[in-house]
C-alpha cells in the first residue's frame, strides 16, 4: 500500500508551511487530497483523481480532476515568495555575488548547492520574529561581523529554495526536475506547461512561461546545457546534469509562439527486465531470448517509434551482457547506462570551432581500433549506420535504438538515403 499513513501526513505538514497554506486554500473548493509517497499505476484508470505526493526537497505534487473540467491538472506545490522576502533574497543575491569570486573551487552541481547553502548560513541570522529594519542590522547584526539579512527559519528554507532553483535548478521549471514521475516536458510560450506523467500521461500544469521572459528563460535555460542559443543559432540539444536531454527552439523566426523547448527525462537508475515483463513490455519467454543473444555476443537492434520506450528497454537488457566484457559506447547525450567495470563511454563534440567538431560516425570508426566486445552507439539515424554494419561485418556486436514503426520501415530507412546499406 502506498497511501500514506495520518501520521506521515500530518509530519509533513508541519514541516512544510507552504504546503499547509495550499491545503488550506484548496478545502475551500474541493475535498483534501489523498496523499501517496508512490504513485500506483492503477490510478490512471481513475476519472476523478485528487491525489498529492512528495518529491525531492520541498516541492509537492497536486494532481486533480473534480465534476466540469475537461482534464486533469497537475499542481507543483512549492514555496514561494512574498514581496517582502523578494526584498530579503535579492539583498542576500547581491551578497553572496560579491562572495562569488573567493569560492573558485566549485566544480559539480552538488559543490554548488552546497556553496549556496554555506553562504546562505553566513548571510542570514535566523529569528523567529523575522525583523530586517536598518537599525537593526547596523546595531546587533553589525556586531556580528557585517551586514546580515534577519529572516525566519521559514523564510531562510523559502529564499535558498528560490535562489537555488534559479542559479543551479531549472528556475520554473524545478518541480518538474524533482519529480521522478515525469517522462516529458513541453514549454510552449504563452501557455502552461505540459508533461507527459508516468500515470497519468499527457497533463496541464500551472507552470506558466510568460511571453515577455520567455526569451530570457531560453537563453539562460540553453546556458545549463552548455549549448547557448540566440538569434544567429536558434536550436541546440544537449543534456542536464541529471542525464536529462534538451531540445530548445529560441528564435520566433523558427517557433512562431516564441522559444519552446522539450526535455526528456531518464530514470536515475534503469527499469529492470522484471519491471518490463510486468508491464507487458514484453514476456519472460523474449527476455529469456534476449538474454542468450547477449550472452553469446549477438548484435541487437532496439526498433520503435518515438517515445516507445526504446532506451529504456537498451538499458533494461545491458546487463545480460557477461560483467567481464568491455563496453563502448558512442552518443550525442549520454542515455546510455552501462553497470560494466570497463565501460569506455563516448560523446559526441558539436561546439566551437567546426575543425574540432567530434561526430558520431568518428567515434564508432575510433570503436573499432579499441578492442570493445560491445559497441552500444545510443541511437542509429544517420551515415553512422554504415559504421555500424561494418562493425558488426568485423566480428563485433553491436547493440543501437533505431526509429521505425515496423519491421519493413526498418528495411526501408537501412537501405534508403543517408545510411543506404545495399540490399
Amino acid at each position: 500500500m502506498t497511501e500514506m499513513e495520518k501520521d506521515e501526513v500530518e509530519k509533513l505538514i508541519r514541516e512544510n508551511p507552504h504546503l499547509k497554506r495550499y491545503l488550506d486554500e484548496i478545502s475551500k473548493k474541493m475535498e483534501l487530497p489523498r496523499f501517496y509517497s508512490k504513485v500506483p499505476r492503477d490510478l490512471k484508470e481513475e476519472p476523478y483523481p485528487n491525489i498529492i505526493y512528495p518529491t525531492k526537497g520541498e516541492v509537492f505534487i497536486h494532481i486533480y480532476r473534480v465534476k466540469g473540467m475537461d482534464e486533469k491538472i497537475y499542481h507543483a506545490v512549492e514555496p514561494t515568495l512574498t514581496e517582502e522576502e523578494k526584498k530579503k533574497r535579492d539583498k542576500i543575491l547581491e551578497m553572496m555575488y560579491e562572495r562569488a569570486c573567493f569560492k573558485t573551487d566549485i566544480k559539480t552541481q552538488d559543490e554548488l548547492r552546497e556553496a549556496i547553502k554555506e553562504l546562505m548560513d553566513k548571510l542570514t541570522v535566523v529569528d523567529k520574529t523575522g525583523g530586517s529594519s536598518d537599525e537593526e542590522k547596523k546595531g546587533f547584526l553589525g556586531k556580528l561581523g557585517g551586514e546580515k539579512v534577519r529572516v525566519t527559519p521559514e523564510e531562510k528554507m523559502k529564499i535558498e529554495y528560490d535562489i537555488t532553483k534559479d542559479i543551479v535548478g531549472g528556475g520554473p521549471l524545478e518541480p518538474f526536475m524533482r519529480d521522478p514521475y515525469i517522462e516529458d516536458v513541453h514549454v510552449i510560450t504563452g501557455e502552461n506547461v505540459h508533461l507527459i506523467h508516468k500515470v497519468f500521461e499527457m497533463v496541464k500544469t500551472n507552470i506558466f512561461i510568460d511571453k515577455e521572459w520567455a526569451s530570457t528563460f531560453s537563453q539562460e535555460f540553453s546556458e545549463k546545457i552548455g549549448s547557448p542559443v540566440s538569434e544567429g543559432q536558434p536550436i541546440a540539444d544537449g543534456t542536464l546534469p541529471d542525464g536529462s536531454r534538451v531540445n530548445i527552439i529560441h528564435s520566433k523566426d523558427v517557433s512562431l509562439k516564441g522559444p519552446s523547448m522539450t526535455i526528456r527525462k531518464f530514470s536515475e537508475t534503469p527499469i529492470s527486465v522484471t519491471q518490463l515483463i510486468k508491464w507487458g513490455t514484453f514476456d519472460a519467454g523474449v527476455a529469456a531470448y534476449l538474454w542468450l543473444c547477449l550472452q553469446y555476443g549477438r548484435s541487437l537492434f532496439v526498433c520503435g517509434e518515438t517515445a516507445s520506450g526504446k532506451t529504456t528497454t537498451t538499458n533494461a537488457i545491458i546487463p545480460f551482457i557477461p560483467p567481464e566484457k568491455k563496453i563502448f559506447t558512442a552518443e550525442n547525450t549520454p542515455e546510455v547506462i552501462v553497470p560494466h567495470a570497463v565501460w569506455q563511454q563516448l560523446l559526441t563534440k558539436t561546439t566551437g570551432p567546426k575543425e574540432g567538431h567530434i561526430e558520431l560516425e568518428d567515434l564508432l570508426k575510433a570503436a573499432l581500433r579499441s578492442r570493445p566486445d560491445y559497441i552500444i552507439p545510443g541511437e542509429t539515424r544517420g551515415i553512422e549506420g554504415r559504421v555500424v554494419f561494418q562493425a558488426m561485418q568485423t566480428g563485433h556486436p553491436v547493440i543501437t535504438t533505431f526509429h521505425a514503426g515496423s519491421v519493413t520501415k526498418v528495411i526501408q530507412r537501412f537501405t534508403g538515403h543517408p545510411i543506404s546499406i545495399p540490399k
